[in-house]
């Protein structure tokens, strides 16, 4: 039993040893431990404040992006919609030239046809009088063989011409 329970000298003399290191440790170790512990602290407390306002900064940053996001969405949309419209004037402008282009053309068209027509009228008329009066020619020289039916001729055939 004398392994068990330690003697009375012995307990003494490691009371005194654990009371000479508690001192020392005290005066010398203990401040610096506490000092270097207080600023651990203070330097997770600044860092977890430096986390916390770097998290308040993301959220603002992230708010500021879908803000500018939505801003830039909506100018797209704005410019869309312009190139859109003007895509639709420029058409509707392209289809109301080229209609005015084809109403001209077909105005063209149309008094070209009718100076033709007149032309090819005035030449058939020509051609109708030049034939009429060579018939005329021929019949009138068989019948104005005689003075009588050389004035009854000539009085019916100006009756019967109808002047256009």
């Amino acid at each position: 039993m004398d392994l068990v329970t330690p003697g009375f000298g012995l307990v003494v003399w490691m009371t005194i040893s654990f009371l000479v290191v508690f001192f020392l440790l005290a005066k010398f170790a203990w401040k610096p431990i506490l000092k270097s512990l207080k600023e651990r602290e203070e330097t997770i407390e600044d860092a977890l404040e430096a986390a916390e306002k770097a998290k308040k900064e993301m959220r603002q940053l992230k708010e500021s992006n879908e803000a500018m996001l939505n801003q830039a969405r909506e100018e797209r949309d704005l410019l869309l919609k312009e190139a859109r419209e003007s895509k639709n004037q420029v058409i509707a402008e392209a289809k109301n030239k080229a209609k005015e282009e084809a109403d001209k053309i077909l105005a063209s068209a149309r008094d070209e046809i009718k100076n033709e027509k007149a032309k090819a009228i005035e030449e058939l008329k020509n051609q109708v009088a030049a034939i009429s009066f060579e018939i005329a020619e021929k019949v009138l020289a068989e019948k104005l063989s005689d003075a009588d039916k050389q004035k009854e001729s000539v009085t019916n055939a100006i009756n019967e011409i109808n002047f256009n």
